[in-house]
């Protein structure tokens, strides 16, 4: 005689148990809902992060039986040892968990505004924490031969300068001319600010728009994509947070922040 529980439901038809599989970094699963594959990068407040082989990243909701390992249906569950530290910095450089600041070195590297110096921080921060290397914003370029005399550049404290529309014949390019030397680089990107070093599939946009001269460039843009254009800063603040990596900013920009950090640690 076939045994049935209290609620009448015949025990072939109950839901099976399936393992809790602890959601340790790099182990691959699959979210069966969407079919992506990836490797665990993260694990908190009941949602885990996939990184499947080209590098896209998604975070799922850590449901009972939400995953496929190997085939088979599992439950992913904290890890026991506590949150799943990130493998990877937002650079793309190998994490030191635990790592202490280094004291800060005689070299310096100097962005042109508060918005270079931000992104910078948010993509390369724990890298020149463990470096020891400060960013400074120096609001322009117009001055930057005295202050780049006043620096004083040397074996030991060696500058690196980011420049903004860095592209030959411009002001800028005129200005990284003079200063540059053995111990001083000036590298930039050909972008008019900062903001379009962001690539703008991770804003939800087909692209950045394009100025007539003579008109603000951001409260030009803002007004393109009907963006509130009375207050950039707040906008900023919306693009700044949409960058989770070096993955949403464009090649020109990644290229030139890796030069300014190789020159000012070289030993």
């Amino acid at each position: 005689m076939r045994q049935y529980s209290a609620d009448l439901t015949p025990p072939w038809k109950k839901p099976q148990p399936v393992p809790e599989v602890p959601a340790d970094p790099g182990l691959v699963v699959e979210e069966p809902g969407t079919g992506f594959c990836g490797a665990v990068t993260g694990c908190e407040a009941g949602t885990v992060t996939l990184e499947d082989r080209f590098g896209k990243r998604r975070v799922f909701p850590m449901e009972p039986r939400g995953f496929l390992l190997e085939g088979r249906v599992v439950t992913l569950v904290r890890p026991v040892s506590g949150p799943v530290r990130p493998t990877r910095t937002a650079s793309g450089s190998v994490a030191v968990p635990g790592a202490r600041a280094r004291v800060a070195r005689a070299g310096r590297i100097y962005v042109e505004g508060r918005h270079d110096a931000e992104l910078v921080e948010r993509v390369w921060g724990d890298d020149l924490r463990i470096e020891g290397v400060v960013v400074e914003y120096l609001e322009g370029v117009d001055d930057l031969p005295s202050i780049v005399a006043d620096f004083a550049p040397g074996p030991d404290a060696r500058l690196g300068v980011l420049v903004d529309h860095l592209v030959p014949g411009s002001k800028e390019w005129r200005i990284a001319e003079a200063v540059t030397s053995e111990h001083a680089l000036v590298v930039g990107h050909p972008y008019i600010d900062i903001w379009e070093a962001v690539k703008p599939s991770s804003l939800g946009i087909p692209g950045w728009p394009r100025v007539p001269r003579g008109q603000d460039w951001k409260t030009g843009v803002c007004r393109a994509l009907g963006w509130p254009s009375e207050n950039t800063g707040a906008v900023w603040q919306t693009i700044l947070a949409r960058v989770g990596s070096y993955k949403d900013l464009e090649p020109e920009l990644l290229g030139s922040v890796e030069r300014l950090i190789d020159h000012v640690t070289v030993p």
